[in-house]
């Protein structure tokens, strides 16, 4: 009976949320693109935070808990730095929403101790890991794409522009996300932001070391001068023998990622292939409690030593 009720709750639960979303969503989008374009070109009135497009009592939610978060917080920090249009009340609603659909859901199907807890945890994690592969994988975008603005930033100065014009012409002539950050700042300084406030906010968005050498570089040359344009040219060129050592690295290192890969899915595939070859012994894996105890001792081991692999073979250049 419990069992059924739970059952009827969440997908009473999903039904109606599905619903809510799908009345809510096309203004709330529209709604959003509009407040998220004057939030990014806003200067904030407190010069001890730095300043967050996401601080709006209207872009979430839940304003309260957007407020109280700030821009300072490392949930608001890593939805910025994700480029997911969303807000740190909606992750916070999402992880709980997850936490309790998948606890509910593990205590009705496995029926293990500890077991609903589990998929709670792994529920409340899986909004925040979603952000953090968004983010890795924008960085890492941004990171591909930074010599070519440099680049670009470098012949612009040479054919005569200013170095704000230069960063406009980044900013509508390079794709995302190094043109949609570019934009923010060229927009701050439009709206009134000193070049050395937005550039160190560029830095705060986009915590790339290249970036902070390409910040500290020109913030210098304004105050000692010198040829902007050569530094900058200089900048990509290290930039991209940078990416060749990157490269070198991981093609000494695939042979450890390979080991990993192969470490980790060997026992799975293992447990399958003996699974078809003599269903009865494998059964007594599944349907003991030892058995089933060692099988989430594994997997938890399993998990640990993937990890383990991967900072072993992680080389920062």
């Amino acid at each position: 009976m419990l069992i059924a009720f739970l059952a009827f709750l969440v997908v009473t639960g999903v039904v109606a949320g599905l619903g809510f979303g799908a009345l809510r969503l096309p203004g709330t989008l529209a709604d959003r693109r509009m407040e998220r374009r004057l939030r990014e070109v806003s200067h904030r009135e407190d010069d001890d935070r730095p300043t967050s497009f996401i601080r709006d009592k209207k872009a979430g939610p839940l304003p309260a808990l957007d407020r109280a978060l700030g821009g300072s917080s490392s949930l608001s920090r890593l939805v910025e730095q994700s480029g997911v249009a969303t807000t740190p009340s909606t992750i916070v609603l999402a992880s709980l929403g997850l936490a309790v659909l998948l606890a509910a859901g593990t205590l009705i199907f496995v029926r293990q101790p500890f077991a609903w807890l589990v998929g709670g945890l792994v529920g409340l994690m899986l909004p925040y890991g979603f952000l953090r592969h968004r983010r890795n994988a924008r960085m890492k975008r941004f990171e591909e794409q930074f010599p070519e603005a440099l680049d670009l930033l470098s012949r612009a100065i040479r054919a005569g522009h200013a170095f704000q014009t230069a960063m406009g012409m980044c900013a509508d002539e390079l794709p995302a996300p190094v043109g949609i950050e570019f934009r923010k700042s060229f927009d701050q300084q439009n709206f009134g932001l000193p070049l050395k406030d937005a550039l160190n906010e560029l830095a705060e968005r986009v915590p790339i070391l290249d970036v902070k050498f390409f910040v500290t570089a020109v913030l210098i040359q304004r105050e000692t001068g010198g040829n902007l344009a050569e530094i900058l040219d200089n900048l990509a060129h290290v930039v991209r023998e940078r990416f060749k050592i990157l490269r070198q690295v991981r093609v000494h290192t695939a042979h450890g990622r390979f080991t990993g890969y192969v470490l980790l899915g060997l026992p799975a595939a293992l447990g399958v292939a003996l699974a078809w070859i003599n269903p009865d012994h494998m059964d007594l894996l599944f349907k003991e409690r030892m058995g089933q105890m060692m099988i989430m001792g594994a997997i938890v081991m399993q998990t640990i030593g993937y990890f383990w692999i991967r900072q072993v073979i992680k080389i920062e250049v």
